[in-house]
């Protein structure tokens, strides 16, 4: 019996132990992980142990004494000043060596970049020069004469003797302002820099900001003290920064007010500019009815601001300002049109940035009617389906224009659309087409008409004085041209000067031809001489100027042909052949 108990528990216990191994599941690590590790030895006893097994703790080293603290020293109650750095050393700061410009030489642009020479004024005096820019009479009845001397105002020029360089970049700039070049004038004026800037110079600078609608422009000049407190307007002109950069404002509002420094219209401006700042909190209302007459500051601040000038305002200013509202993109693109035209035949837009003005105008969605019908036709004359169509386009735009400096702007929207046809035979307008690629200087382009346009007409005597590869005479006889309309007489004897100037007719039918035509190409003056004088020194820089003093009347019907014939001839001395050729050629075009 207790054998038979013992084999009962033997088998319960085996049964549990079964039961225990299926509830624990099996492990899947080699053997060896997730062991407890066996203790180590006990380490057998050396010679420096102990008999219990514990260790003779080794001797420890005494620490070096620490040096001694030095006395504490509190800071006095008026504490010594930092050194103030002094004018000059606070210069390398702002303005390294490597960076400063010189003022021996001076311009936006180099003659690798389209300018011309830096040694264009050769040893000219500088104070003569001077003065032929103050009294030239600005802008010039010829587009080209007007591009030829931008080209040369804004060239990177070596200054000229017994002058200082910043002086003379504020003649150059107040020029190009005259004559409407507002972008040219503003990068004239900021390449001197402001170290170097003369009251003459900050003077120039004013005026070329607000022409370009920037007062922004005026606040790297504005925090020299030196030029903040020559003119009122630079006083203003701290306010407005202070006011674009979010600075307290109402301390110099007040002081303008407290010198009578703006008042008017002027001062509500200038408050405008300055609640276009951030955090401003004003609101300025302009009231133009006292105002009569619009001045640089009042366009500019307008302009700027949003705020529309009155059309009848722009009857109290001179033609320059035309040019100021083409370039201005303030301006809404609608109200640039016309002006933009305009600014074209005066030299200042030229054709591709007269096409994509009007082209932008078709992204317009309320563009006035005329200006959607310009801009229409000249898409046809473009990329119309067919010649015909492409040449009634042009036909409608060349019609279009109401006054003939207009009438000449549409020459110049159309240049490479003229261009762009092909040469074909019984072209009633090949007068316009010849005159537009022409206005736009393509004379390669046009030169492919040759022998295709009628023999005599304006067509023919002008692709002979574009010619770019023709030299001397043999081409014919200034008899063969025929021109015709009111004006017939005066287009043979510029194109006889035309002719003569660029050296392509004899010399011993010059003379002759000169007296039957009426035409006092020998009679000699001061600014004859003078012309003579800086070819013959090969000053291209006083030519262009002494050419452009030549041309002081408000269009061509007042350039006399002797005076043309001095023009070209002494241009093409100097090698400024190309810029000979196209005014001769703009002569015929809108006389």
């Amino acid at each position: 019996m207790p054998i038979k108990h013992l084999l009962i528990g033997v088998a319960a216990a085996a049964v549990a132990a079964t039961a225990l191994a299926q509830e624990r599941p099996e492990s899947l690590l080699p053997p060896g992980f997730g062991q407890t590790p066996a203790p180590a030895p006990a380490p057998t006893p050396t010679q420096g142990s102990t008999g219990d097994g514990g260790t003779t703790p080794s001797p420890v080293s005494t620490a070096a004494a620490l040096p001694a603290l030095p006395p504490l020293v509190l800071p006095t109650p008026t504490p010594t000043p930092s050194p103030t750095p002094d004018a000059a050393q606070l210069a390398l700061y702002e303005m390294p060596a490597f960076a400063r410009r010189s003022l021996a030489q001076v311009g936006p642009v180099a003659a690798g970049e389209g300018g011309v020479s830096a040694d264009a004024f050769g040893r000219a005096d500088g104070r003569y020069l001077e003065v032929l820019m103050r009294r030239l009479s600005a802008p010039l009845p010829s587009r080209w004469m007007s591009i030829t001397l931008r080209r040369l105002l804004a060239s990177r020029l070596n200054t000229p003797a017994r002058v200082n360089g910043a002086d003379f970049a504020a003649e150059r700039a107040w020029l190009l302002l005259r004559m409407g070049e507002a972008v040219a004038a503003r990068a004239v004026a900021q390449s001197v820099d402001p170290g170097n800037v003369t009251p003459k110079l900050a003077q120039m600078w004013m005026q070329a900001a607000l022409a370009i609608a920037d007062p922004a422009g005026l606040c790297t000049l504005a925090q020299f003290p030196r030029v903040a407190e020559s003119e009122p307007g630079w006083i203003a002109a701290q306010a407005m920064c202070a006011g674009l950069t979010g600075e307290p404002t109402r301390p110099l509002v007040q002081k303008l007010r407290r010198r009578r420094i703006a008042s008017g219209v002027d001062l509500q401006l200038a408050q405008k500019v300055i609640g276009a700042g951030a955090n401003s909190g004003q609101a300025i209302t302009i009231e133009w009815d006292p105002v009569s007459q619009l001045t640089a500051w009042r366009w500019g601040l307008a302009t700027a601001t949003g705020v529309a000038v009155p059309d009848a305002l722009y009857e109290t200013v001179g033609p320059q300002v035309t040019g100021w509202r083409a370039l201005a993109p303030a301006i809404p693109l609608a109200d640039r049109a016309v002006p933009a035209e305009r600014a074209a035949s005066m030299g200042i837009l030229s054709n591709a940035a007269l096409v994509d003005l009007f082209a932008a105008s078709r992204e317009l969605e309320e563009a006035p009617a005329a200006l959607a019908q310009t801009a229409n036709d000249l898409q046809d004359a473009y990329v119309g389906s067919d010649r015909a169509t492409r040449l009634k386009a042009m036909t409608a735009l060349w019609n279009g224009g109401d006054t003939p400096d207009l009438r000449y702007a549409r020459l110049i929207l159309t240049a490479r659309a003229a261009g762009r046809l092909t040469v074909f035979a019984g072209v009633e307008q090949t007068n316009q087409l010849i005159a537009s690629m022409l206005s736009a200087g393509l004379d390669r382009t046009a030169m492919r008409w040759q022998g295709h346009v009628p023999a005599g007409s304006d067509a023919w005597a002008m692709l002979h004085i574009a010619d770019p590869d023709r030299s001397g005479s043999g081409w014919g006889s200034v008899d063969d041209y025929a021109p015709t309309g009111a004006n017939a007489q005066r287009k043979k004897q510029l194109f006889f000067a035309s002719m003569a100037g660029l050296g392509r007719i004899g010399a011993s039918d010059v003379e002759g031809t000169a007296q039957s035509l009426d035409v006092r190409i020998g009679a000699a003056n001061a600014w004859t001489r003078a012309l003579d004088r800086a070819a013959a020194e090969g000053q291209a820089g006083t030519v262009v100027l002494l050419c452009a003093v030549g041309m002081q009347t408000n269009d061509w019907a007042g350039v006399p042909p002797a005076a043309l014939y001095r023009i070209v001839g002494a241009l093409r001395a100097v090698g400024l052949t190309g810029e000979a050729r196209m005014i001769a050629v703009e002569a015929l075009t809108r006389l």
